[in-house]
């Protein structure tokens, strides 16, 4: 996931917390002296001189780029020091050659133009950006930006090929701190190699309100994709952990655990191709649990039928705890 660093320039309680607001995950302070007024404003990363969880020199380094002999000075650093970069005159130029060398590049932009460009670069783009402004619209744009610029996966058409009603098991109901849109919902599966986008709980019927904010995933030992291309097993969820929410279009974002509820519930298996690849899962037998169609719009496990489509996402079968891994693997 792209991170989100402020460069708090001078403190400014409104633009600090306009910042937090927006999403940024990280302060970076020019005013080590401030670093406690800047952490009674709220749970942050903060990167400084002296007392950051994240310590100049250590850490973290900023480089200005002038020149030639700055980038490479830029690209000499340990792999695992997160290198701020920021260039006089704006070119992506530095930003190309060290994406090239390094995952822990992070780029200084003033407005959402340059941070979606620093974003963008080579496909790739900067592990991060960092904006330095003292307007409060650019933090909010800059915020967008980086929501926009989450995770999107090439989700396809998956026919349905069986629907099996099951006897009872433990299913997980994943209850979010953010509410979800028609459309959106989780990527679940049996194998992390063929998954099915599980729709959000929007949909209002006679016996039930909607729960936007909530997912009734499926059994306790299927696959979820969460943040960072990893998956988890349903089961080992559990309140302020990471999840990834997907729309019909791919577009990923990332959302938190408030609740996961494991319940005992009759289980029904549902299982199709997309082109030879399979793609299965075992989810509660109940008209509320819904498929997504292609178009976004949502359909009951209960009015499925065979030769339905479906939206799903599948990925040669391999990951090692959640790790995406090159080996060879059969699931039945």
């Amino acid at each position: 996931m792209k991170e989100f660093w402020y460069w708090v320039e001078e403190f400014d309680k409104k633009l600090i917390t306009t910042a937090l607001e927006s999403g940024a995950k990280v302060l970076l302070l020019s005013e080590p002296s401030r670093v406690q007024e800047v952490r009674a404003l709220g749970r942050v990363l903060v990167a400084s001189r002296e007392d950051g969880d994240l310590k100049e020199g250590q850490d973290f380094v900023y480089v200005l780029i002038k020149g030639k002999e700055d980038e490479e000075r830029a690209g000499r650093y340990p792999a695992h020091v997160k290198v701020v970069v920021e260039t006089t005159d704006w070119t992506v130029i530095p930003l190309e050659n060290l994406i090239a060398q390094r995952e822990e590049l992070y780029a200084v932009v003033k407005n959402e133009e340059e941070a979606r460009l620093a974003l963008r670069v080579l496909e790739k783009g900067v592990k991060g950006v960092v904006l330095k402004t003292k307007d409060m619209n650019t933090i909010k744009k800059v915020g967008k930006v980086l929501e926009e610029e989450e995770e999107r996966l090439p989700l396809v058409v998956v026919k349905i090929t069986r629907i099996l009603p099951l006897g009872l098991g433990d299913r997980v109901c994943v209850d979010t701190t953010s509410m979800l849109k028609r459309g959106e919902g989780m990527l679940v599966g049996n194998s992390s190699g063929g998954m099915f986008l599980v729709h959000a709980e929007t949909e209002e019927n006679p016996y039930v309100a909607s729960r936007p904010f909530r997912v009734n995933a499926g059994a306790v030992h299927m696959y979820i994709r969460v943040p960072g291309n990893k998956t988890k097993y349903l089961c080992e969820l559990s309140a302020g952990e990471p999840v990834m929410v997907y729309d019909h279009q791919g577009r990923g974002r990332l959302v938190d655990v408030g609740r996961s509820k494991v319940e005992r519930r009759p289980m029904l298996l549902v299982e199709g191709k997309h082109e030879n690849k399979k793609v299965s899962a075992i989810l509660q037998n109940a008209e509320t649990i819904r498929l997504t169609k292609p178009e976004g719009t949502p359909v009951s496990v209960v009015e499925l039928k065979e030769g339905d489509e479906v939206l799903g996402y599948v990925e040669e079968a391999g990951r090692h705890f959640g790790m995406k891994v090159e080996e060879t693997i059969t699931e039945k």
